[in-house]
């Protein structure tokens, strides 16, 4: 039952299962810890669908070639890459000392509505009060646990290259030969 020895398809999957669960997690959190998500825990949120959904079509397709699971990997990086990023913005908000924190300003919805894409990100990626409130979960901030999550994720997506294939050819010759 070792995890390294899984095929490709059942890491992905695993991969998949795991974002389901820290979305599961996070709409928990957000009704009923009543957690609400600042402007950088949506990204981050949006970040794991990013990776989950690529997980998923990642298993469900299975490719053989490694050229075919390398766009998986890379795809299901970006994902983490954005995702480790805001979450490392998260924490460095988190760390400022109280008279730095930002002034809380208005919520995402209101970005999206009001400003151009770019602008509405840079306005978000600044932060605001609500982002520097720390609420930790079994002793860390919930921007470090989703910060490991993605790290581990991102691993995970590329230790899946390394599972072994048999093509169809090499399953009936061992087939025949038992």
């Amino acid at each position: 039952m070792n995890p390294l020895s899984w095929s490709y398809r059942s890491r992905y999957l695993a991969g998949f299962l795991v974002c389901a669960g820290l979305m599961g997690f996070a709409l928990y959190a957000q009704y009923q810890m009543h957690l609400d998500p600042c402007p950088l825990c949506i990204f981050q949120r949006i970040a794991v669908c990013i990776m989950g959904l690529f997980f998923l079509i990642g298993a469900l397709h299975g490719p053989l070639k490694k050229g075919a699971r390398t766009v998986y990997a890379v795809l299901i990086s970006l994902g983490g890459a954005w995702g480790i990023a805001t979450a490392g913005r998260h924490l460095w908000l988190q760390s400022l000392p109280a008279d730095q924190v930002p002034a809380c300003g208005p919520g995402l919805g209101y970005l999206f509505d009001a400003f151009p894409f770019l602008k509405m990100l840079k306005l978000a990626f600044t932060g605001s009060g609500e982002c520097a409130k720390i609420e930790p979960i079994l002793g860390l901030p919930m921007p470090a646990w989703t910060l490991i999550w993605f790290i581990v994720l991102t691993v995970w997506a590329w230790l899946a290259l390394r599972s072994t294939t048999r093509s169809p050819s090499s399953r009936a010759v061992q087939s025949a030969t038992t």
